[in-house]
């Protein structure tokens, strides 16, 4: 963990390709690679938000490269969904963690004037542990500035080893909080300041505030690393659930968009269809009468029309005809728009789709 975080804070202080020759060719960037950090490339690494705060994460053990984000907002491969899955799981569980806080600090407040029957810690014992919980505090921001002069002078051993004794004390330091955090004597003094002056607890990050307090204080505390740092993983968190519940509402919308079209267009192929079973069906109605109607007006023409010559105007039933002799025993009339044409052998019908023929012999012609 100590050598991963010096050789990342090298990274960023002489650049990713510090141990390469002037004469080597350098590596492209790519975003892809496991040396740089998933949650900078995302929106921004949670260990840079709590440093010297109770929250302190440590250093990342990753690169933070601005190169390599701007590509990573640029590309759109499936795999940018991976890492924002990550950054939220993290995000998330710290943000569990606060709201935990918040609900212990109110659980806490509101047990003002009862007693905890448990004690850990004495006053005395309390205060000590304040004070050596202070004085790690200040060895450990000594450490960390003396890694990053060594690890600019190129001794990357000997800044190792400083950042390896800076994890222990951290390990001590959190050590000590968690027994003031559990002792009696840490309860009751902050019921105590409490009953004292009307409390409530930050719905941020957790801290106690007075109500009422002055302005500067209040702004203090706003402006404080903890409370932005929970604040921008709270607002960071939220941006990207919104993001992509509008990405789904988006996609649902368009899925039935291309539902109903498609439900659309199926209605009016059916539609057609419809029409053009009805039109071939009146069609062939049509055809039918028109045949009856033909042949029974053949006939009656025929019958009537055969001995006269040249062009003759009558009526055969209700249809005004007009009737020629264009040969021995062969007459045309038309009725309507239909052309018939007769011989003593029958009745033909011409038009555009069917004929039909009505045998008409002699002796019934003649007669």
């Amino acid at each position: 963990m100590a050598v991963s975080a010096a050789a990342a804070l090298l990274d960023e202080l002489m650049g990713r390709n510090r141990n390469i020759a002037p004469s080597e060719k350098t590596k492209p960037i790519n975003w892809e690679d496991p040396e740089f950090c998933k949650f900078f490339l995302v929106k921004f690494c949670p260990h840079d938000l709590f440093v010297n705060t109770r929250a302190d994460l440590g250093v990342c053990s990753k690169v933070h490269d601005d190169e390599a984000k701007a590509l990573f907002d640029k590309s759109t491969s499936y795999k940018k969904q991976s890492y924002e899955d990550e950054f939220i799981h993290f995000s998330q569980g710290m943000i569990n963690e606060v709201e935990r806080k918040i609900s212990k600090g109110k659980q806490r407040l509101a047990l003002i004037g009862k007693n905890d029957p448990q004690s850990s810690l004495t006053p005395a014992q309390t205060q000590r542990n304040l004070e050596q919980i202070a004085l790690l505090s200040e060895k450990i921001n000594n450490l960390v500035n003396e890694a990053e002069q060594m690890g600019i002078q190129g001794n990357v051993e000997q800044a190792q080893g400083l950042m390896k004794l800076c994890d222990q004390l951290k390990e001590e330091r959190e050590a000590l909080r968690k027994q003031n955090d559990n002792s009696h004597w840490s309860q009751t003094a902050e019921l105590a300041a409490a009953q004292e002056k009307q409390m409530e607890v930050c719905e941020v990050c957790g801290a106690f505030l007075i109500v009422g307090d002055a302005q500067s204080r209040i702004d203090d505390h706003l402006m404080g690393k903890q409370h932005v740092g929970y604040a921008k993983l709270r607002g960071a968190l939220d941006e990207i659930v919104n993001l992509r519940a509008k990405q789904r509402e988006d996609k649902e919308r368009q899925r039935e968009e291309e539902r109903k079209e498609r439900y659309r267009l199926r209605e009016e192929e059916e539609k057609k269809r419809d029409r053009d079973r009805d039109e071939r069906r009146r069609k062939r109605d049509d055809d039918n009468s028109d045949a009856r109607a033909i042949e029974n007006l053949s006939l009656e023409i025929y019958e009537t029309l055969t001995k006269m010559d040249g062009i003759v105007i009558g009526i055969a039933g209700t249809e005004e005809i007009a009737v020629t002799e264009i040969g021995t025993g062969v007459i045309e009339a038309v009725v309507g728009a239909t052309l018939i044409r007769m011989t003593a052998g029958g009745v033909v019908r011409e038009t555009e789709e069917i004929a039909a023929m009505m045998m008409i012999t002699r002796g019934a012609t003649n007669g």
